[in-house]
């Protein structure tokens, strides 16, 4: 895989275009489930929530890592990060997007796609691999 290709200048970037790119490093990284949902009629605090599966807490972690690398080189640094130690469930804030990481028992626990309902979601379709 050619690492220069994913990035890019995301600093002036709509969110949408940010949130999108994080979809795409997530199916290369072999992410499950991934989901983007447009939240911003419904949340104070974001506009778009990226939600995925890993399947164990070393992935989980490999995940939230390369997110928050690429992203860095692509000129968006992670305002937070919470919960890497553990490895269960991590967010990573990039303001306007929100990334959730979910081991698939903690994502069927708190079932946070739920929250917003199918109108939110994002056909993704073309950002993934089939």
């Amino acid at each position: 895989m050619d690492e220069n290709k994913n990035v890019i200048d995301l600093r002036n970037a709509e969110p949408y275009d940010t949130a999108a790119h994080i979809v795409k490093i997530l199916d290369e990284k072999k992410a499950r489930d991934i989901k983007l949902l447009h939240v911003e009629e419904n949340s104070s605090l974001t506009s778009y929530l990226v939600l995925c599966s890993g399947t164990s807490n070393t992935q989980i972690r490999s995940l939230a890592g390369e997110i928050e690398y690429t992203l860095s080189l692509c000129g968006v640094p992670a305002l937070n990060v919470e919960g890497y130690n553990e490895g269960l469930w991590v967010v990573i804030d990039y303001g306007p997007v929100m990334v959730h990481i979910f081991g698939r028992d903690t994502r069927d626990f708190y079932k946070l796609e739920k929250l917003y309902g199918e109108t939110a979601e994002f056909d993704i379709s073309g950002l993934i691999s089939d």
